[in-house]
């Protein structure tokens, strides 16, 4: 009798349990737009605050405070030269330098990085690499939109998946 009434309130309380446990999200979202009138690509990069700069320690082994009030011109120098780094484009095959434009911060923890390619005409391939965040997190993902001459892809860069070629 008793195990009739202790093996239920055993299995309520796991599943109450478990049903509250935390689980860290790991993703970053990313907007890659071909502006053809204005023979551009705007880069929108949206990536959590607290682990960019856990990723940016972890690699240059340095405090950052990117996007927090402790922030310096260091800091947003080493950000620059990090999604350098990690976010490449190559149009036709040939690589094409990202001019970092701004940043703000959304939703308190968000930090959104605005960046573009400047004279780019019509294209038969584009190349993306895109490895922000991955090696210092293996569950990172970074989930990639790509428009461009009246369509949209996306595309998900992981540890395993970290250059994608697009055809136009």
């Amino acid at each position: 009798m008793k195990n009739r009434v202790i093996y239920p309130l055993i299995g309520i309380l796991f599943l109450s349990l478990s049903a509250f446990s935390f689980h860290k999200f790991y993703m970053g979202v990313f907007q890659v737009n071909y502006a053809a009138e204005k023979k551009m690509i705007q880069i929108t990069a949206r990536i959590f605050i607290d682990d960019l700069n856990n990723g940016m320690e972890k690699k240059y082994h340095q405090k950052t405070f990117v996007g927090t009030d402790k922030e310096t011109q260091a800091d947003v120098d080493l950000l620059k030269k990090y999604l350098a780094e990690n976010f490449t484009i190559k149009i036709n095959g040939q690589s094409r330098s990202i001019t970092f434009l701004s940043k703000e911060v959304e939703a308190g923890d968000v930090l959104v990085c605005y960046s573009r390619i400047s004279d780019v005409s019509k294209f038969k391939t584009i190349e993306i690499s895109n490895t922000i965040l991955v090696d210092w997190n293996a569950e990172q993902q970074n989930i990639t939109h790509i428009t461009a001459f009246g369509t949209k892809r996306s595309v998900l860069f992981t540890e395993s998946s970290r250059k994608e070629v697009l055809k136009y």
